[in-house]
């Protein structure tokens, strides 16, 4: 059982504390109507829309950071959780981890796909911003999920 591509044990709290942080973030600003405005500062963009002010490539803009800084928490935070050592790490945790990556992978492309059909207008478009975090959401759950529940059998 090979498994280099994983992180020590010592990342999966600080992989916790930025996925919740992210998430709980990402729940506010979604929920009061987060357009923007906050945290607005100077940055470094590769490229810069016509729509949003002067259109160019590698220009310094203002842009407010606040969404930016909620993704990279539940980005980095996801990832770590998702891909760092459990505690043991047998054969049984590495064929979960597996079909929980598998899993998360097909439900959301089936999610994503009912979404194509159903679903239209800026109501789609916020679906594939969700899109973005939810095949480790799907994994990370699973994967916790049935990890706790086994567990809790083999006593």
């Amino acid at each position: 059982m090979n498994t280099n591509y994983l992180l020590p044990n010592k990342f999966k709290l600080l992989g916790w504390l930025l996925f919740s942080v992210g998430l709980l973030a990402g729940i506010v600003l979604y929920a009061i109507g987060y357009d923007g405005e906050l945290m607005v500062t100077k940055v470094f963009s590769i490229y810069s829309d016509p729509f949003l002010g002067d259109a160019g490539f590698f220009k310094i803009v203002e842009n407010g950071i606040a969404d930016e800084l909620v993704f990279i928490c539940i980005i980095i935070g996801g990832l770590l959780v998702g891909f760092t050592k459990e505690k043991v790490e047998d054969e049984y945790i590495y064929k979960l981890r597996t079909e929980s990556l598998v899993w998360a992978i097909i439900f959301n492309y089936v999610l994503l796909l009912l979404t194509i059909v159903f679903v239209y207008d800026m109501t789609f478009f916020n679906v594939l911003i969700f899109n973005v975090f939810t095949p480790l959401l799907f994994f990370i759950f699973r994967f916790n999920f049935i990890k706790f529940k086994s567990a809790g059998h083999e006593e």
